[in-house]
């Protein structure tokens, strides 16, 4: 998801780079019952961010039930004896506050921002939803319609939606980023309350989760809070799901989808690696800053050569994110101008990479890069949510938060000729998806 690139990559080294800021470090502790707690003090404003990362996520599903994970965040919120259904989110919202949930490939989180004083409030209803969740059918009913109603909002009715859920099952065929994180339709219409009953048995437990707390805080109270709250509850046998490695691609895989639309669209995706070890890994930060320099900023490679001088495309981009717990995959899509084949984009999309594999980067435009930058991503250094999210991510997929700054004095070393080294290694047919949009009529509006 493009959301991981907001917290790791190039935008990390512009900040540091040029104001010479270090956030406060992080203090981490573990409760008796195998919880992890990392605390991060920002005393700039009263308030604080709270979030429990459960480590489980799409790709812990099997076949049958998938989109369970996000089916049971939604259920989250029908409440507990103590605290019935919408008690957390009125007491948020009353005090001023926010709060919501999230469901990835690789975790899932849930989050509130309020004033620091409700802190403890706030560990109290987390806590006593850990453990004591109501699964009434009733509520499973009604909230199961809601995530179908979801999925064909944002997928089935979307042309840019079913063409990343083709690619994706496309892409993998042997591991669980297969299916989406939403699930196949057909596996919501035939869930069950139980399913959900039993996601929620398994996988939510505090030695699976990770409290993240960032605000104006004293990490020792904090401790405190977290035991009384957290520590009461028992750990359970956590039997991660077998690993379903990725067979090796060889050769292009093609998929073609018809949908309703306006415009045709491309995307490749290439076999690149995610980010396992931060000393060993060198290539997934030159990957990064490929990523940036293809479409990090308004006059990057892509925009600039392909709308603006050549008029080929309509909208073009590339991303990248070395964070997950699975393989990684590089992006990089375009909208053909009127009168341009999805092939003729194709080519060019794949000739701007193939030109820095011959031609490289210079060293001007590396810095003009981090340059452009800096004005649009020093913002998140003042977000304690950003810090919050930036912590949560790394120690969900195993990097762990104490090797943020390692990553960030990696990405500051990589060099034109790592850039180029990474353009000429892995953009090749071999590992490449090719996803392509046909457009179908759009239906006729009803006249006025």
């Amino acid at each position: 998801m493009k959301i991981l690139k907001i917290f790791f990559g190039l935008m990390f080294v512009l900040f540091w780079v040029q104001n010479g800021a270090q956030a406060e470090p992080a203090e981490e502790f573990y409760l008796a019952n195998g919880m992890k707690v990392v605390v991060r003090e920002d005393h700039r404003a009263p308030v604080a961010v709270h979030m429990v990362w459960y480590r489980v996520g799409s790709m812990d599903e099997s076949n049958g039930t998938t989109g369970v994970a996000h089916v049971l965040e939604h259920m989250m919120f029908k409440g507990t004896r103590k605290f019935p259904e919408g008690s957390l989110s009125k007491t948020v919202a009353r005090l001023g506050g926010r709060d919501n949930a999230f469901t990835n490939t690789d975790y899932t989180a849930y989050f509130q921002q309020i004033p620091k004083d409700h802190l403890e409030k706030m560990m109290e209803m987390e806590a006593d939803r850990m453990r004591n969740l109501q699964f009434k059918a009733s509520d499973f009913d009604k909230e199961i319609r809601v995530v179908m109603e979801e999925r064909r909002w944002r997928t089935d009715d979307q042309p840019e939606g079913r063409l990343d859920e083709a690619l994706r099952a496309s892409a993998f065929v042997a591991h669980p980023y297969h299916w989406p994180i939403i699930g196949w339709m057909n596996d919501l219409q035939n869930m069950t309350v139980d399913d959900a009953r039993h996601w929620y048995e398994r996988w939510y437990a505090p030695n699976n989760a990770t409290l993240v707390v960032v605000g104006d805080v004293d990490a020792q109270a904090v401790r405190k809070m977290a035991e009384k709250h957290f520590g009461r509850i028992k750990p359970k046998k956590i039997t991660p799901v077998k690993p379903q490695e990725e067979p090796e691609q060889r050769g292009i895989r093609r998929v073609a989808v018809s949908a309703p639309a306006e415009n045709p669209m491309v995307v490749l995706a290439y076999k690149v690696p995610a980010l396992r070890d931060v000393e060993k890994d060198q290539d997934v930060y030159a990957l990064d800053v490929l990523s940036s320099i293809l479409d990090g900023y308004d006059n990057a490679r892509l925009p600039a050569t392909l709308v603006r001088q050549e008029k080929i495309a309509l909208a073009v981009g590339a991303s990248y994110s070395a964070l997950s717990r699975g393989p990684a995959l590089f992006v990089v899509e375009g909208v053909p101008s009127k009168g341009v084949t999805v092939d003729e984009l194709e080519k060019r999309l794949r000739g701007e990479i193939a030109r820095i594999a011959k031609d490289g980067i210079s060293e001007a435009e590396l810095q003009r890069v981090k340059m452009q930058l800096i004005s649009s991503q020093i913002y998140k250094r003042d977000s304690m949510f950003g810090q919050a999210m930036e912590i949560g991510v790394f120690e969900m997929t195993g990097i762990g938060h104490r090797q943020i700054d390692r990553t960030i004095e990696k990405l500051k070393a990589v060099t034109p000729q790592q850039v180029q080294q990474v353009a000429k290694k892995y953009f090749s047919d071999d590992g490449l998806t090719i996803a392509t949009l046909i457009p179908e009529s759009l239906p006729k509006q009803p006249a006025k």
